[in-house]
Order: C-alpha cells, then sequence, then structure tokens
C-alpha cells in the first residue's frame, strides 16, 4: 500500500523523468529486427503505457502491469487514443498469478528491489514465461542513490536469474553517470 501510494504521488505531482513517451531503441531494435515474434506480452511496471501500446501496434496480446492507478489510467486512456487493445492491471508484478507470456519485458523495476523480492520476482517470471520466451530487462548496474545502493552487475543479474535463462545480447550504457545495462535473455526450454 505504501509503495503504491508513493509511486502515486510521483505521477500526480508529475515527477516522473523514467516515463519519458519514448519506445526504447533496444526494444524497437529486437521488435522490428523480427527477433522477437509478436504473441502474449507483459510489460512489467509499464508506467503510462508507451511501451505496451508500442507492442499492441506491432501485433502483441499486451498485458501491462503497475502499481500507480494514477500510470494504469494514464496507460488507459493513451491506449484508447491510439485505438489499440491492450489491458493494464493495477498491481504489483510479485503478485501475479495467472497468464503465460512469450515476451516479458521490465524497463527498471528489477534493479529497485529487495534481495527477497528479487527472488520472488525471479520466482514469477518463471512461472509466466513460456519456455523459449524471451525476457528483455532494462536494470542499473550499481550506484548510490538517495543513502542507498541500487543495482546490479551484469554478473549478478545472470547469477539472479539462474540457469534457465541464456543471455543473447548485452548493451552497456549509463544513465546518470553510472552504468546501466539492457539484456536480452531467453528462457530455456525444459
Amino acid at each position: 500500500m505504501l509503495l503504491s501510494l508513493s509511486w502515486n504521488l510521483r505521477y500526480l505531482f508529475g515527477d516522473t523523468r523514467w516515463d519519458t513517451g519514448i519506445v526504447p531503441p533496444e526494444l524497437v531494435e529486437l521488435i522490428e529486427g523480427e527477433h522477437i515474434a509478436s504473441g502474449a506480452a507483459l510489460d512489467i511496471g509499464c508506467g503510462t503505457g508507451t511501451n505496451a501500446i508500442y507492442l499492441a501496434q506491432r501485433g502483441f496480446d499486451v498485458l501491462g502491469v503497475d502499481v500507480a492507478h494514477l500510470a494504469i489510467r494514464q496507460a488507459r486512456r493513451k491506449a484508447k487514443q491510439a485505438d489499440v487493445q491492450a489491458r493494464f492491471h493495477t498491481g504489483s508484478f510479485l503478485d501475479l498469478s495467472e497468464g503465460r507470456f512469450d515476451f516479458v519485458l521490465d524497463v527498471g523495476c528489477f534493479h529497485g528491489l529487495l534481495a527477497k523480492d528479487q527472488a520472488r520476482y525471479v520466482e514469477v517470471l518463471r512461472h509466466v514465461l513460456n519456455a523459449g520466451g524471451a525476457y528483455l530487462l532494462y536494470a542499473w548496474g550499481p550506484r548510490e542513490f538517495n543513502g542507498q545502493t541500487y543495482g546490479l552487475s551484469p554478473d549478478a543479474v545472470q547469477r539472479t536469474l539462474g540457469e534457465s535463462y541464456a543471455l543473447e545480447r548485452l548493451w552497456t550504457g549509463e544513465e546518470g553517470h553510472s552504468p546501466s545495462y539492457w539484456y536480452w535473455f531467453v528462457r530455456d526450454d525444459d
């Protein structure tokens, strides 16, 4: 409850620098390069729906999930204006218990979780991502932020996910003068 209040306040007051309204080039490259076929897609922390709408426009059956109901309200409005079919749900990915997806997108949620929540995240991801499915993750590298350390090194991300995810590609960049990474994983068939 407190987490959703915090995020809702940020949307209410327009403090949403992460919600740029721009589809990341890494996502565009994978989708338009036909590296990921359309199917059922999940956008974790979808915000106002920019990426979910992009995916729906390219034939994906999309579910966007975010803890901030104000973001979800905006996402629904934007999808209607774009005349696309995308579903949006207010809630935490950690509580998701239904649905199977061929593609899961996370732009900036995983790196902000506590270790216990990262373990739950991996458990839920394993449950909802189909074998052979693609997982695109944007995450901060280790950094100090508001007096706490956030982010993970690429080795830590791979260890946390476990052996069930094969790294197809890693993009290295920076955000706020600190390292950041895009990861494209494929869940192994088992």
